[in-house]
């Protein structure tokens, strides 16, 4: 890696500059709430040593070309609600740039189905004016009451509904992107198909801020679908709630959302709400949402759904408010946060394996003494593990996490898995992909990244170490 040099008074003075002395942030009271993510690993955490907050995109690129003149590293930032410390300073320092204040919705067509933002636009809020409008914006990660619009674009964010509209990567049309040398450029476009040279907007998308700085993003919104019902299968067994998936699969029906909830998670939701959860005495949940084009067409997949549930094993299924039964889901993460989770995982294997890899992770984690709560986008294959420490000194944590997550990492990949699914490699999993991932897969992304950012000025040592 390249030596880079600090934060210096001229530079701050020329940052200044370009946005105005009031964006430039150097006092270590508000450099503070940028010195972390939503990551359990506090050890990663590490105060910028400004933070600049520009209003447009000429600012943005205005700063990158400063970035390679005066050699200091750029670490592009969302609203912080990452866990993989991707949006934060490592070992060589450098300034957060974040993207707060370009927060605007320019656009939402509702005769031409898309939408044209910045990168600062809380998820749920654009999917709040596009339902204004009769539309849809389908992209809906867990956290979408308080993630950007770029950061999902950035990690390729997946959620509830990507079993049937797919992740982020696949609301986008296209991106305004700022290069690592201050160039702006727009990739992709509002087209069905495209086969003009490499599909780079495809490449942004997911490169975690390694690759460009996402300044507007033009989205593809879908109408509102005319019926939906919500319904909750609780299982006694773990194994058949998750088998459902497959069962679910093999009868062709479409479903706009799946997840599963295990008996931990739903006791979480009950301890945080002091609420009574139904079932939490034994029972697991699956989560689903179907919708239809008619009342009738989505009451006969109801009762295919209440069939095949059944037929699983369901010891109870309801069919009722959106609201109370997806609230355990939805609240699940802060609950589950407020107990001190102290390691979190992001598997993702082919939806046919999510059953077997659950019953497999079981196994392991009693062979390595420890607990951990799973939910699981059960429909896409991807669960995620918050492991516990509970009474463990640290010593033996640390032994007993690392025996659980190698056995893990092994099983997910002999599924045909990967070690995440939509949280991204960050600072703080790039060792373990470097030990899964194909020597020349990753030397044709670093080749990619060195092409593309020759002096590693935008958020270096993320996702992978340039020799």
């Amino acid at each position: 890696m390249p030596v880079y040099n600090r934060i210096d008074e001229d530079i701050i003075t020329a940052l200044k500059a370009v946005v105005g002395d009031k964006y430039v942030l150097t006092d270590p009271e508000r450099l503070a709430p940028y010195e972390k993510d939503e990551s359990a690993n506090t050890a990663c955490y590490r105060q910028p040593e400004a933070v600049v907050l520009p209003a447009r995109t000429e600012e943005v690129a205005a700063i990158m070309r400063l970035a390679n003149n005066r050699k200091f590293p750029v670490i592009p930032r969302g609203a912080g609600t990452g866990l993989e410390a991707g949006a934060i300073v490592n070992e060589y320092g450098g300034i957060v740039l974040s993207l707060e204040r370009m927060n605007a919705i320019l656009e939402i067509n509702e005769e031409n189905l898309y939408a044209v933002v910045e990168p600062g636009v809380i998820t749920a809020r654009l999917q709040a004016e596009a339902e204004k409008k009769g539309l849809l914006y389908a992209g809906d990660p867990c956290s979408g009451g308080s993630c950007f619009i770029g950061g999902n674009a950035a990690t390729n964010a997946g959620g509830n509904r990507a079993v049937k509209y797919g992740t982020t990567r696949d609301q986008i049309y296209a991106v305004e992107v700022v290069t690592p040398g201050g160039d702006i450029v727009e990739l992709g476009g509002r087209v069905k198909k495209m086969t003009t040279g490499y599909a780079l907007e495809k490449v942004i998308i997911g490169s975690e801020g390694t690759l460009g700085i996402i300044t507007k993003l033009t989205l593809k919104l879908v109408p509102l679908p005319l019926h939906s019902a919500h319904i909750l299968a609780v299982f006694e067994d773990a194994d058949k709630a998750l088998f459902t998936v497959n069962a679910l699969q093999r009868a062709r029906v479409e479903v706009t959302c799946l997840e599963f909830m295990d008996n931990e998670c739903i006791r979480v939701a009950e301890r945080f709400t002091g609420e009574k959860q139904v079932g939490s005495e034994r029972g697991n949940y699956i989560i689903i949402q179907v919708d239809g084009k008619s009342e009738d067409e989505t009451d006969d997949v109801c009762v295919t759904v209440d069939e095949i549930c059944r037929a699983q094993g369901a010891a109870e299924v309801f069919i009722g408010n959106a609201e109370k039964i997806w609230y355990s889901r939805k609240i699940f993460s802060e609950a589950s946060g407020a107990e001190g989770v102290v390691a979190m995982e992001d598997f993702v294997v082919p939806p046919d394996c999510i059953a077997v890899l659950l019953r497999e992770l079981q196994v392991i984690r009693k062979d390595a003494g420890l607990a951990f709560r799973s939910v699981s986008h059960a429909g896409d294959g991807n669960i995620h593990l918050d492991v516990l420490k509970e009474r463990l000194s640290q010593e033996v944590w640390e032994e007993r996490l690392g025996a659980f997550e190698s056995a893990a990492y092994d099983v997910v990949y002999r599924l045909g898995g990967k070690i995440s699914g939509e949280h991204g490699i960050g600072g703080l999993r790039k060792d373990i992909m470097k030990r899964y991932t194909s020597p020349v897969e990753l030397q044709l992304m670093k080749a990619l990244k060195k092409a593309w950012d020759p002096n590693l000025i935008l958020n270096p040592g993320k996702i992978f170490d340039v020799d």
